[in-house]
Order: structure tokens, then C-alpha cells, then sequence
């Protein structure tokens, strides 16, 4: 297989353009530089379009070994014929390759061997054979293989008959064609059905009698199914007609419908189908389901964790973080406006104290103390009744304009009771770490964010229910993803935050920080490379991401690379621009003079190429800007609304906190977030929720319809959006 070719001719680029993108990433240069910094190579192919690349390339490789190794398994058994490698080099799967190679593998006894030893082959040839007349009857034929011969007995001919029939259903079973048309017919003709399988009601109730051709089967639906059927609250099924699916067969086994063979030929098909080749048909398509719901779900699962970490972060303010809670009591975090821990208290608003008026003192204490301008509350356990006492004490703030907001937790836990969270804060209790974070992800989710494991995060659907190596090979890309794409102050950064950035790992952030303890910040980028094991290529790799702000050298606190820095001195001085000019923002004209001289003849004069030019420009006009800053605001509040509160037709402002196959869920400030089906979202068709909306969407909704039981709340945006 030509592996260049493919990928071109899979992804829509050009063949020139793979060659050279393929080439670097087998350089080892990360997916982040390669987006960034090598835009003319690639023909400016973006960070996603590159992971898919590396992804599909890292598979066909693995296809091609393993190729490789089926045709050397085959010709050591000198069975390697003209036919088979071509077959092999025409398969586009493993499945295709394994099907190929089925036939070969060492057997363990089947009832076809048991057959073979027993001298029945000849048998199942002169069946297969089918011709119009046979010389002898095939029962007459038979009977040429009786045997009483110890290990070898054949009693009569009706057994003869038997052992044949067994070897032409394995022989048919094998036929890596007739596998991959019966896989076809399957997935295009088949359903998937599920029934009750405890007399108990659950949450997989609309399963206990349901069935869906395979072709319409959403992702989603079947990650659930799989849950049931593991939790035993379903027995699932491939359903596909057996007589369409024997006609089928027959299409490709029955060479002469006129031959006395086909008689025979029937049963053995039938048997052939039900005993060998449909149980293991039903588990690829299954397995195959199942991989394509998981790679949908962990691409829903990577949008939503990148429009989470990309979140706008809220500068320039105090925070007190409030992580609630019954029987422990409500821990509090005053953290000031770079993230420093300031102060912290317990309170005890909730049950079973409820010390309402001293918890109100305390918090009060702390707002005037501390000058806090914003209270981020956990929405887990406890979250309503805080929010409820939070609303009542800010409204006794005189003077002062305090707000709060809802974030979520989820993954808090984990950080608090991660070493990494020992380490940071060795003198807190876990729930005091608790309360750290929450106060931080609302000043800047990308760095707070980054120290939990990426898919305890709480932004995808069945996560735990997913082959979890790829899950984490995918959200660990989308997290490099969105720390380069930022930029990382090296004197600020934890190691969980640098580990991220491109060129450097886990080991090496370490010695980043150790670095930056004994000898205080860095002065600038050059001093990375005085970092132990980090030498000229991952300084290479990293040094366009890592922000130094106080460095003489003022292309150190942008996006612009030092290989780029003899350029951009350049660009600066054709337009009679200095060094001050970039630190106080006056060069507002920068990018008027440059189009106006023409991008190209200046590319072409200053040596660089036009996307080179045009990031280099966009980094000198807002030096040390954060791209977060564009993101949806973050929606404070200052009174609570209850669920009761709600009534159909009311119009209120919300924000996306997840994004499902079927819908979203929006948080809009009454604790229970509700959902926004798919069919609710536009007055026209949406064929997926990601294609209009993303986590941290601000937007307008519509009460559809509230259900105060159970807590539903189900909201439409027609006639809105």
C-alpha cells in the first residue's frame, strides 16, 4: 500500500503536501510546532486536521507490519500464492487482513479437521466441483469412504456426507470475500435489538424492547446499550433476515444452480452461516459499532473539553472560592488576583448546623478584608442551599458590587486528593485544596484545568465506557492543544501546565520549575536552554510557546519564534518601528503598511513565507495577548432563581455547559442545568449540536416545558436563533 497516497487521497490533500508534513513528524517534531511555526511546509494544515493525519498514519503503518507479517506466517507455510498477495496488498483493514489470513492459522480440531483426517476431502471437492452430471452419484460417491480403519472410521455414507459437508462450511467460513460481503450485507441490511433482561425498572428503560436498523444507529445509543448490556439490564442482538442473508451467501458459493450438488450445498450453507459465520460477523459489526460510537463520542468529548479549557478567564479579580458542603461544614478559599491562596475558613450554612449568621459574618469578614470581587460556588453537593445563603449575604454588602457564579467541580476531588495537590498545598486537608481550585478555574480554566486528569473533567457522555487509551491519547492531545495555542508565562506556569507545552515532557517541566527555584525567573528565552535535558531541539520545540514578560528581548513575550526573530526586527525596521513602539502598542498601522507594500513582495524581500509574515505581524500588534479574551464572557449573578420560578414561554440567558449527540445541557442559574434537545435548537435542520453551538456559549433560551419532581427542564431556542 502506498501509505502517501492513501492519506492523500483519504484527507483531500495534495500528495506533495502529505510527503512533507509526514516528513516532519517523523523528524519528531510535535503536532503543535509543526501547526504553528511550519505553516509553509504543510500549506498551513491546522492542529486538527494534523492530529487526524498522524493518527491515520500511525494506523496504516501498523496495517502495513502487520501485512507484512501474514505474507511472511504465509509463505513459511509455502502457500503464498500470486492470488493471496494480491488479496493482502488490496486490504484497506485489519479486519480484511485477518479475514485473509483465517485460513492459514494454526487450527485447533474442528469438526472439519476431524473430517480432513479422516480422508473426507476428496469428498467435499468433487461436491464443490458442481457440475451438470456427475459420472457417479454423489450419495454412490460417498460411499467410497467407508472405513473402518482405527482412528478413521466413516460408517456409512450418510457420515461421509457429513464430514464433506463440515468441510465446505469451514472452507466457505474462511473465504475472506464471502466474510467481507456478508459484513456488508449486514451492516447495511441488519438492525440492533435489545430486550429486558431484569424485572426491575432502571435508567435503561427505553431499551427493554427496542430495535434500530444499524445504518441509523447513533453513537450514543449504542455506548448505552453496551452499558446495559454489561450491567446485565439488556441482552442485545444483531438481527439481519436469514434467509435474505442465505440468499447472499448463496450468490457467491452456487456456481451452478443445475447441479444435483446444490441439493446438498444448501444445508451446508445454512449451517455454514448459523454456526460460523454469523456469531462472528455479529461480533466485528458489534466491535466495530462500537469503535466508531467511541471515536464520535471522543470527538464531541475533545470539542467540549477544548471550548471549556479556552474559556475566557476572569483577570484581574479576587476570588473567593466556596466549595459546599452538609455534615463537613462549607470550605472557603480566598485567592487574590494572580492566583496566590490568601486565607481560608469553614462555615457552616447548611444542615445539620445550619450557623447561618455566623457563617454569614465570616464570609462578610472576608469579602471586606480581602476586597473580594466574585464567590465561585461548586455545583455538587449542598450547591443550592449555598447559593441561596451566598444571594442573601452579598445583597448586605453596602458599597461593595460582589457577584457570584456556578462552576462546575467536576474533577476537584481528584486534584485534591492528587499528589500533585499535595504538593502544591501540603498544609490543606483535601476539601481546603477543594476550594483552591474552584476559586481558580473561574480566574483561568486552562491552568487550573490542566492539573486533573482530562477525562474526569466532565464534558463528554459513557467516557468510562470507552477503549480509555485512545480516550486519553485524544484529550491529551486537545489539552497540548489548547496550552500551546495560548502560550505559557515559564516564571508563573506549574509543571502540570509546562508538561503540556510542545517539546517538553513531564521530567523536563520539573526541572523548569527546580530551575526557576534556585535561580529565580528567567531573564529570557535563551535561558531555557540552561535548563538540564533540555537541549537544542526540544528548546527548538518549546521556545515559541513559553512567554518570558519582563525579557529585554521583546519578541520573548509573543508567539513569535527565535528563528523568527531576525524577521521580525526586519519587519519592524522596513516600517521605521522600534522596540518601544511594539511595548507601548503603537503599531496599530502595522498591518495597513504591510498589505498596502503587498504581503507577498514583502514576504519575499524579508525571506519568510506569507502565513510566517501574517503570525508575526498578528503577534506585534498585541504583544503577550491572550485568544481567550475573545471567548463568551463568563454570565455573574447576584440573586438565585428556583426551579419553581420557571414558566413555560420564559425567555432567560444561559450557558452551554456539555454537549451530548442529542442536545446540550445549559446552565441558566437555577442549579439543575437543562436540556436543550437537538430538534429544539433552530427553527432549521441541525444534523449535530457542535455544528451551531460549544461549551461556554452565552445564549438565549426559551422555557419549553418544567418538570419539578424530576428536576427537568426542558428548553427550546425556535424562533430565538
Amino acid at each position: 500500500m502506498d501509505i502517501l497516497k492513501t492519506l492523500s487521497e483519504e484527507l483531500g490533500l495534495k500528495l506533495e503536501q502529505v510527503e512533507k508534513t509526514v516528513a516532519l513528524i517523523d523528524e519528531g517534531n510535535t503536532i503543535p510546532f509543526i501547526a504553528r511555526y511550519r505553516k509553509e511546509v504543510t500549506g498551513s494544515l491546522d492542529d486538527t486536521t494534523l492530529r487526524e493525519l498522524n493518527d491515520r498514519l500511525e494506523y496504516l503503518r501498523r496495517l502495513d507490519e502487520r501485512r507484512a507479517e501474514i505474507s511472511g506466517l504465509i509463505e513459511a507455510q509455502e502457500k503464498l500464492t500470486p492470488e493471496i498477495t494480491f488479496a493482502l496488498d488490496n486490504a484497506k483493514t485489519l479486519v480484511e487482513l485477518e479475514d485473509i489470513y483465517r485460513p492459514f492459522r494454526p487450527k485447533r480440531t474442528t469438526r472439519a479437521s476431524i473430517a480432513r483426517a479422516k480422508g473426507l476431502e476428496p469428498l467435499a471437492q468433487y461436491i464443490m466441483e458442481q457440475r451438470d452430471v456427475y459420472d457417479e452419484e454423489i450419495a454412490k460417491y460417498a460411499e467410497r469412504f467407508i472405513s473402518d480403519e482405527e482412528g478413521k472410521e466413516v460408517p456409512d455414507a450418510s457420515a461421509a456426507l457429513q464430514g464433506a459437508s463440515d468441510i465446505i462450511a469451514e472452507d466457505i467460513s474462511n473465504d475472506a470475500e464471502i466474510r467481507k460481503a456478508l459484513r456488508e450485507f449486514t451492516f447495511r441490511y441488519g438492525s440492533l435489538s435489545t430486550k429486558q433482561n431484569k424485572d426491575e425498572d432502571s435508567v435503561y428503560a427505553n431499551y427493554y424492547d427496542f430495535s434500530e436498523p444499524i445504518p441509523k444507529l447513533r453513537g450514543h445509543r449504542i455506548l448505552a446499550i453496551n452499558r446495559g448490556e454489561k450491567e446485565e439490564f439488556l441482552k442485545v442482538a444483531v438481527e439481519l433476515s436469514e434467509e435474505d442473508a442465505l440468499a447472499e451467501l448463496a450468490s457467491r458459493v452456487i456456481k451452478n444452480k443445475k447441479s444435483p450438488a446444490v441439493n446438498y450445498l444448501n444445508e451446508t450453507m445454512r449451517d455454514a452461516y448459523e454456526r460460523l459465520i454469523f456469531p462472528a460477523i455479529e461480533r466485528e459489526v458489534r466491535n466495530e459499532l462500537f469503535d466508531n460510537a467511541c471515536e464520535g463520542a471522543i470527538k464531541v468529548f475533545s470539542e467540549n473539553l477544548k471550548n471549556l479549557l479556552m474559556a475566557a478567564p476572569l483577570k484581574g479579580k479576587t476570588v473567593l472560592g466556596y466549595d459546599p458542603g452538609y455534615r463537613t461544614g462549607c470550605k472557603l478559599a480566598v485567592v487574590d488576583k494572580t492566583g496566590k491562596v490568601l486565607d481560608t475558613a469553614v462555615i457552616y450554612p447548611t444542615k445539620p448546623r445550619e450557623e447561618t449568621e455566623k457563617s454569614r459574618n465570616i464570609v462578610l469578614k472576608l469579602i471586606d478584608k480581602y476586597n473580594i470581587d466574585v464567590i465561585s460556588i461548586g455545583n455538587g453537593t449542598a450547591s443550592r442551599e449555598s447559593e441561596r445563603f451566598i444571594a442573601d449575604t452579598i445583597k448586605e454588602c453596602r458599597g461593595r458590587n460582589v457577584k457570584y457564579t456556578i462552576v462546575s467541580e467536576a474533577g476537584a476531588s481528584v486534584y485534591s486528593a492528587s499528589k500533585l495537590g499535595a504538593e502544591e498545598f501540603p498544609d490543606f486537608d483535601v476539601t481546603e485544596r477543594s476550594a483552591v481550585s474552584i476559586a481558580r478555574r473561574l480566574q483561568d480554566p486552562l491552568a487550573e484545568l490542566v492539573k486533573i486528569e482530562p477525562k474526569a473533567i466532565g464534558v463528554g457522555q459513557y467516557q468510562h465506557d470507552m477503549k480509555q487509551a485512545r480516550l486519553e491519547e485524544a484529550l491529551g492531545g486537545v489539552v497540548e492543544g489548547c496550552v500551546n495555542s495560548v502560550g505559557v508565562d515559564i516564571n508563573t506556569a506549574s509543571y502540570s501546565l509546562l508538561s503540556y507545552v510542545s517539546g517538553i515532557n513531564s521530567a523536563t517541566a520539573k526541572n523548569i520549575v527546580a530551575y526557576r527555584e534556585k535561580n529565580g525567573e528567567f531573564k529570557n528565552r535563551t535561558q531555557i536552554l540552561d535548563v538540564p535535558k533540555i537541549g537544542a531541539k526540544a528548546y527548538t520545540q518549546c521556545a515559541g510557546f513559553l512567554r518570558v514578560s519582563n525579557s529585554r528581548e521583546i519578541f520573548d513575550n509573543t508567539g513569535v519564534h527565535p528563528e523568527s526573530y531576525d524577521t521580525a526586527r526586519a519587519l519592524l525596521g522596513k516600517f521605521g518601528y522600534t522596540d518601544e513602539d511594539v511595548r507601548g502598542g503603537k503599531l496599530q498601522l502595522l498591518r495597513y503598511n504591510a498589505e498596502k507594500y503587498g504581503l507577498k513582495k514583502l514576504a519575499a524581500e524579508l525571506g519568510c513565507g506569507e502565513p510566517t509574515l501574517a503570525d508575526i505581524i498578528s503577534e506585534l500588534e498585541k504583544p503577550g495577548r491572550d485568544i481567550r479574551d475573545d471567548a463568551p464572557e463568563i454570565v455573574l449573578s447576584t440573586d438565585v432563581l428556583e426551579i419553581t420560578d420557571l414558566k413555560p414561554d420564559m425567555l432567560l440567558k444561559g450557558t452551554v455547559r456539555n454537549v451530548t449527540d442529542f442536545g446540550c445541557f445549559v446552565d441558566i442559574g437555577v442549579h439543575y442545568d437543562g436540556l436543550l434537545h437537538i430538534s429544539e435548537m433552530s427553527d432549521k435542520f441541525v444534523k449535530h449540536p457542535s455544528d451551531i453551538l460549544s461549551v461556554g456559549d452565552v445564549i438565549d433560551v426559551r422555557i419549553k416545558s418544567v418538570d419539578v419532581d424530576k428536576h427537568r427542564i426542558s428548553l427550546s431556542r425556535k424562533g430565538l436563533a
